[in-house]
């Protein structure tokens, strides 16, 4: 129950996004009953057309027989101009609610904290903004345009049924039942498998998703095969839970076809039955061809009309799981958001660490980073050092609320991060992560979106204390020099370079350098250091480092191990005191140890 309650939930939460297109998805059901009545009017006109012929036997009023055909005209043409504004209609509604969901999904995700993000994982949001959203509109165009028309279908031919062939009709009745039973059942066993589906989905975008991203590492190393072997095995798995569910919902045309015949083979055998025997059918008297005709042709329109609801039903076990997983992430709730009254001048760059604990999500059985205390004056430069894994990464994502502390608390500018207003907080703490991201533009447009007003001089002024102007003016168009996607076009250390001036262009009052000189020669990372020392020493300067020789001239290092503070100190006094710390400095040196 509380999952069918979670469903529904879902469903409306996902439908609500229609918006201004909502007056097409109320018309469109309108326009179908329309259709719908016409449909089922047309036989009943027949066959009172066809029985005044017989009746007349040559004697027959032609304008009497051009009314007639004028009806069945005016009909027609109203059914088709209903059917064609409908589907008009219907596309406008579902393709108004894909473009709103698209936008409200993207924006969400825009919203949404890593810990958000690391829940649904990147390969699964992008099937839920594709995939997913196609078959919810899918399903939605369907419904808007079946769910009032098959049923009123069902119902006026029924009815047009008991009034034109009398009991015959209750062949049709009896068998309606057992054809949604079937169908229901179908829809039933198939919608489990198709969750199974979705999750093939999100592992074969995850496979191609990290083959294009890595296609220099795949290459280099010959992993063509391999990675055509891991593709092809995901495709495979997905192919096969398709096919499970395909085999299940393929029995639907079967149980419609063979219901559709074997009702008309009763109604037409009973009935001739009658009309040979002149056997009276209730209360509409002895049939005749005219009256039988229409109750066959009744009877193929409720055949229809459930054929039309065997098609909902199969889109909808489809789509169901499509969308839930939307309404997942429209439901879900960032970790990590404003407060009710948040700050937004922040004084200086003074951090402060305070009994920190941290770990990635409530499941996780250790912290990432444990009993963290320390304090960070304004324009310090800190250099944090330690083992892959040690934490050096968690504890300085904590400091421009990337993740929030589990438990403690981290302060900047003597205020609590979180009760800062998001935006405050992140343009004055800026962070060069360790994987390096440039996006397609030219370099002004990636320098910009650390200051989007930013100036030509400002530019060229934070590209010189990054040591990126220089190979900047050796391009042929300069700063406008066009960066592919991903910086494909530009080496590991200019790339580097350049994402270390866009950070500097946001002026912020905390700069966090993330292994951001690791590509760079030790001559270049020098320059830089110095550059920051000298021309930004208001600026704090956090620089996590693999290379000792890039944080030694540091006012203090932060020593990491295993999630915690090993020890901090000067270069001088670690060297003396520090295990960890004299291994990675001799081991990076000619000295080869003490």
């Amino acid at each position: 129950m509380k999952t069918l309650k979670d469903l529904i939930s879902k469903l409306k939460l996902v439908f609500s996004y229609i918006g201004e297109f909502k007056k097409y998805a109320i018309i469109t059901p309108l326009l179908m009953v329309g259709e719908a009545g016409a449909e089922c009017a047309i036989p009943f006109v027949m066959s009172i057309l066809v029985s005044t012929i017989e009746q007349g036997q040559g004697n027959v009023d032609m304008s009497l027989i051009w009314m007639y055909a004028g009806i069945l005209m005016a009909l027609t043409v109203f059914s088709i101009i209903c059917g064609v504004l409908g589907g008009v209609l219907a596309a406008k509604a579902s393709t108004g609610l894909a473009r709103n969901l698209r936008h409200a999904l993207y924006a969400k995700v825009q919203d949404f904290s890593f810990a958000n993000i690391d829940h649904f994982q990147a390969s699964s949001l992008v099937t839920r903004m594709t995939t997913d959203i196609n078959n919810a509109v899918m399903a939605f165009s369907m419904v808007i345009r079946i769910v009032v028309r098959a049923p009123l279908m069902i119902l006026f031919s029924a009815v047009m049924a008991f009034i034109s062939g009398g009991v015959l009709a209750f062949i049709f009745v009896a068998i309606m039942p057992l054809v949604m039973f079937g169908l229901i059942f179908l829809m039933i066993k198939a919608m489990p498998i198709f969750k199974r589906v979705f999750k093939r989905y999100d592992k074969l975008n995850e496979s191609v998703k990290e083959n294009v991203e890595g296609i220099r590492v795949v290459k280099s190393f010959v992993r063509e095969d391999y990675e055509k072997d891991k593709f092809a095995t995901a495709s495979n798995s997905l192919t096969k839970e398709f096919i499970k569910a395909e085999k299940i919902l393929a029995f639907s045309n079967p149980i419609m076809n063979t219901s559709m015949h074997l009702s008309n083979i009763l109604v037409l055998f009973i009935g001739s039955y009658f009309i040979l025997e002149a056997i009276p059918v209730g209360g509409v008297g002895t049939l005749n061809v005219a009256v039988l005709s229409a109750c066959i042709t009744y009877g193929i329109q409720i055949l229809a009309g459930l054929m039309m609801v065997s098609m909902i039903i199969v889109m909808l076990a489809i789509s169901m799981e499509s969308m839930r997983r939307i309404g997942e992430v429209l439901a879900e709730e960032s970790t990590i958001v404003n407060p009710e009254n948040p700050v937004y001048e922040m004084k200086n760059g003074d951090v402060d660490f305070n009994n920190v604990n941290f770990r990635y999500s409530l499941e996780a059985e250790n912290n990432a980073v444990s009993n963290i205390n320390f304090k960070i004056k304004s324009g310090q430069f800190i250099g944090i050092i330690g083992s892959t894994g040690s934490g050096k990464t968690s504890l300085v994502n904590l400091i421009c609320r990337l993740y929030d502390v589990s438990e403690g608390e981290v302060k900047v500018g003597d205020v609590n991060v979180k009760n800062y207003a998001l935006e405050t907080l992140r343009n004055n703490v800026a962070v060069v992560l360790q994987k390096n991201v440039l996006f397609s533009g030219t370099i002004k447009d990636n320098l910009r979106w650390g200051n989007e007003n930013a100036t030509d001089e400002e530019m060229i002024h934070v590209c010189k204390i990054a040591q990126a102007h220089e190979f900047i003016e050796k391009f042929p168009d300069g700063y406008d020099t066009y960066i592919e996607q991903g910086g494909t076009n530009v080496s590991g250390g200019q790339k580097q370079r350049l994402c270390i001036a866009r950070a500097l262009l946001k002026k912020p009052k905390v700069l966090i350098l993330d292994d951001s000189t690791s590509a760079v020669d030790t001559k270049t990372d020098a320059i830089i250091r110095k550059n920051l020392k000298e021309i930004v020493p208001d600026t704090t300067k956090i620089v996590i480092a693999q290379r000792i020789s890039s944080i030694e001239d540091a006012d203090q290092i932060i020593v990491m191990d295993n999630g915690q503070i090993n020890a901090i100190g000067t270069h001088e006094s670690l060297l003396k005191s520090n295990e960890i710390y004299q291994e990675v400095y001799y081991s990076q040196t000619k000295k080869g140890g003490k």
